[in-house]
């Protein structure tokens, strides 16, 4: 699959999507995305700092620099002011996914069977609906995962129906930091991470605004980037 085939509107959808104000900012930030050659991974809405909306995007190849990110705010900011989706004053957060990133492609889950996955449904299973353990691939509708944090009585491989899933992520493991390691040598070698956005950790760009009442955004603004960890970076959040 090419990286202009990625971009287009209708292929390899985000097949976990947000509920609520953050699904009113993904349909907004989706589209600005995507003309800027962008893909959204997703939105949360959290009473950090008041409120923050966190936009996690990236490159079809899976890369974000921080100069990326602030090519995305610069488009997104006015956007939101317009469409206005919150009331209330907030910071927006564009970020890339880091590390531990959710998985929300079919492409993900692809590209990252053999690691270590958190999966949380939205309607539990026999009174679950938290699974740790190996993504061993996808297929279909669903996706086969051997538990690490199963009952002995319990199936050491299970089977989950995409539909079903509300959040999946990676887990932080060894195989995991070599694999960003190795893809942020490449990603250099290559030459396609320019200025000060080279494959450095987690770039994230904040961007501060005011409630709607107000006339125009404050424009104390700030980014910072984590240590070097390749193109996905270190993610931020905790689990």
């Amino acid at each position: 699959m090419t990286v202009d085939s990625l971009l287009q509107p209708n292929a390899d959808q985000r097949l976990i999507t947000e509920q609520g104000v953050a699904a009113r900012v993904a349909a907004i930030a989706e589209p600005v995305l995507l003309d800027l050659g962008y893909r959204l991974v997703r939105v949360r809405i959290s009473g950090l700092d008041g409120c923050t909306v966190q936009v996690l995007a990236e490159r079809p190849d899976g890369s974000m620099t921080i100069d990326d990110c602030e090519r995305v705010s610069r488009a997104l900011s006015p956007a939101l002011d317009v469409a206005e989706p919150i009331e209330r004053a907030y910071r927006l957060e564009i970020s890339s996914p880091g590390m531990d990133r959710p998985l929300v492609r079919r492409s993900d889950f692809e590209r990252h069977a053999g690691h270590s996955v958190k999966v949380e449904l939205a309607t539990g299973i026999a009174g679950r609906r938290r699974f740790r353990g190996v993504l061993l691939g996808i297929e279909g509708d669903c996706i086969h995962l051997r538990q690490e944090d199963g009952l002995p009585d319990q199936a050491t491989e299970i089977t989950l129906r995409l539909d079903d899933i509300a959040e999946a992520k990676l887990l932080l493991a060894d195989a995991l930091v070599m694999e960003a390691l190795r893809r942020g040598k490449s990603a250099e070698r290559a030459g396609h991470h320019g200025g000060t956005g080279k494959a450095a950790g987690h770039p994230v760009w904040d961007r501060s605004n005011r409630s709607r009442s107000r006339p125009r955004r404050d424009r104390n603004e700030d980014f910072q980037s984590g240590p070097s960890a390749g193109p996905y970076g270190n993610e931020k959040e905790g689990e």
